[in-house]
Formats: structure tokens, sequence, C-alpha cells
């Protein structure tokens, strides 16, 4: 299909339309390909955001996507300009700054934003964490030693705890569900999770949430689902992130939790969205997803280029294994496939006590899903099989081969 484009869009200088334009390249793709970017900054790595940077072992320069010249890409890259608007019939863009931009193709890697509390007041001293500059303001906050309070115990919101307590900081974690992570990992899981918190000096407190804030003009305390208050000189709100719709409203596009794809990533007619924006048809697990982690934004780049292009791989629907890890104290977690609540858990190797061991997700009969603490061999083999939709016990017989 590329050799009959002379003009591919990409919207979104994030980790999967970087990936997507680089694969574009590689693949043969000689026409104008343009990334345009909300962010001012070049296409940065999210995950030591919540880690590396604000635990200040890291600095901006370390966080780069692409090592290489963009020269090398030839892009038109336009940087600090928002995306507005699209007409699907007249293929064009619109931008914020009033210009706009014609397409043969268009990908749209828009990503998502960080959710906010209902009535979440602009106080000094509360924060959201999305982008690099949200990173960089918190880790000068944190430089006051500042009692932090964490609202969400996702994995954005236990990683910030962690890199908080790393430091040396008073930390209170709060989180409505009855366990950090249930919605990722399970309830059993979760508790082991934590656990981990709490061994770190972590205040955490489940099934409670934050139902206002108190300060003139900076935070001073939280009030509390359950009747308390908890004073804070530095609040992180890490409840979700919604994707970055807004921008397509009346475009003609179906948006539901994301755009709305086939199994081919494809949204209409030469227009195809991949990362944290995209929600499409996963066949391999029979489900519409919309994914937020890091692999999948770089597999699914890669794919909506190899689409382009026409190639074998793209005339295959985008079935991916999902998989995520989080690193939190001196625990690696990483997990592969679908969880729900209702699957089946079971510890196959390692020890739970000790915090490195490998657990299996069953439903159905299926192997489902892979979760390790610390022991990042497993993983592989696991979601190996999860591809292959293997047999629930002959994964945990695996696990003893």
């Amino acid at each position: 299909m590329a050799s009959r484009l002379e003009k591919i869009a990409v919207v979104g200088a994030s980790l999967a339309g970087l990936r997507c334009a680089e694969s574009l390249r590689a693949l043969g793709f000689g026409g104008t390909l343009t990334v345009i970017g909300a962010e001012k900054h070049v296409p940065y790595d999210r995950p030591p955001l919540s880690k590396e940077l604000l635990q200040g072992k890291w600095d901006v320069d370390k966080i780069g996507l692409r090592r290489k010249p963009y020269d090398e890409l030839a892009l038109d890259l336009r940087l600090g300009v928002r995306a507005a608007g699209l007409d699907l019939a007249a293929r064009e863009l619109r931008l914020a700054d009033g210009s706009r931009e014609r397409f043969d193709a268009l990908v749209i890697a828009t990503g998502a934003s960080a959710r906010r509390l209902p009535g979440q007041p602009e106080l000094l001293g509360v924060h959201l964490l999305r982008s690099l500059d949200d990173s960089l303001a918190i880790r000068a906050a944190l430089e006051r030693r500042p009692r932090v309070a964490v609202v969400g115990a996702g994995f954005i919101g236990s990683e910030v705890a962690a890199s908080c307590r790393a430091r040396g900081l008073e930390v209170t974690l709060l989180e409505p569900l009855p366990v950090p992570l249930g919605r990722g990992l399970g309830t059993r899981m979760g508790e082991v999770s934590a656990e981990l918190h709490r061994d770190h000096g972590v205040d955490l407190r489940c099934g409670v949430g934050v139902t206002g804030f108190e300060g003139a003009r900076r935070i001073e305390r939280l009030t509390l689902s359950d009747g308390s208050k908890l004073a804070a000189d530095l609040v992180v709100v890490g409840v979700g992130a919604a994707p970055e719709t807004a921008w397509l409203e009346g475009s003609g596009l179906r948006l539901e939790n994301g755009v709305v794809c086939d199994s081919f990533c494809a949204a209409a007619p030469g227009v195809f969205a991949a990362g944290d924006v995209a929600r499409w048809r996963n066949p391999l697990f029979d489900e519409d997803m919309r994914i937020e982690h890091w692999s999948n934004a770089v597999e699914q780049g890669t794919y909506v280029a190899e689409r382009l292009a026409g190639t074998d791989v793209g005339a295959q629907p985008f079935a991916p294994v999902p998989f995520f890890w989080s690193d939190q104290y001196e625990v690696k977690i990483q997990f592969a496939g679908r969880m729900r609540g209702d699957d089946e858990v079971r510890v196959v190797a390692g020890s739970v006590a000790e915090r490195k061991f490998t657990a299996l997700y069953g439903r159905a009969g299926r192997l489902t899903g892979v979760l390790t603490f610390s022991r990042p061999r497993d993983l592989a083999k696991f979601r190996r099989l999860i591809a292959e939709r293997a047999d629930f016990e002959r994964a945990i017989s695996a696990a003893s081969a």
C-alpha cells in the first residue's frame, strides 16, 4: 500500500507514533511523512517518569526514544502543535495553530491524558503525572522533602510511592479498592503488592477515597471517605488515563474509550490508530482492548506501518499477548495476558514470601495470564504458551519442565 501513498500523517509524537514512522522508512516508504506532536519535546520514554527520573537517578538526556539523528528519517516533524480536528472526506487535519495538513493515510497515536478526581482544585502541590514536564515539576517539589500523599495504587501510583520512599520521604498511598493493582493482578496478588508497600514503610490505606482538598493556595490536607483528614504537602493523583480523542469528535470516527478499530487497527479506510488511544478487536482473546503499556505501543505502531506497507505481517490481524512490567523497590513485576477477577491463580515456582515467584492465571481450562515477581526468565515461555492458546494444566506442567 505504501507504494501508492505519497503523504502519510502521524498524529502523536509518541512511542507508537515514532515506531510507526521509523518502521515506515525501514520498509521503504519514501514519500512525505509528517509527525505532529502536542508537546514541545522530541519523543521520550514514559516509564522512567515515575521511576528513575523521579528518583533523581536519571536526567532528561537519558529518556529520549531515538539515539540516531532525526534527520535520517526525513520527517516533517511538527512539535508543540495540537491536532484540533479531522475532515475524513477531505483527507485533511486541522491543527490548533490554524494550519491544515492533507494526507493520503493517517495514523492516530495521540495517547492518553491523566484523569483528574471529581472536583479536583487547582491548588499548588497537587500534581498529575503523565508528561515529562509533570515529572520534572514533582521531582523539584520532592527536593523540599514534603509529606507525600499518592491517590490511586495502580501502576503509576505504586511506582510514585516506591520512588518517594526511595528518597526517604514519608508516603501515604490511598486506594479506594480493597488492594493495590486489583484490576491488573487480581485480589490475591494485589495483597502481595500491598505487603510489598508496607514492608517498605508506606502508609497504605485501602478502601479509602478522597472526598476533598483543603488549603488556601497550596494543598494542606485531604479529607477522606472514612471521615479522617490527612495532612500532606504534596499530592500526586494517579487514577488512570483517558484516551486523547476530544479532537476527533464530529469526525465520523467511532469513539468509545478510544478510537474504535477493527482487528487490523483500522478505524476507517486509510485511517489507523496505535498505542494508548487505540481500541481494537484482539482475536486471540476475542475481546475489544485498549492497552496503555509500552510494549503494546511499540508492537502496534510497528504493525500499523506493516499494514500500510502491505506486508505479510500487515495482512494478518493484530493479535498480541499484552505485556507490561513495573519496577517497585527491588522487585520487577511482569505480567503477560489478560486477567479477570474470577480467574484461577496458581503459584507454580518460587516463593511469595520472598517476593520471587511465578503465578499462572487460567479460565475455562485455558492459560490466560502469567505474573512474575523478579523471575523475568519465566515470562517469555508462558507468554508464548498464551499465544498458542495452551491448556491451563499443560502450562502448569510446563512450569516444572
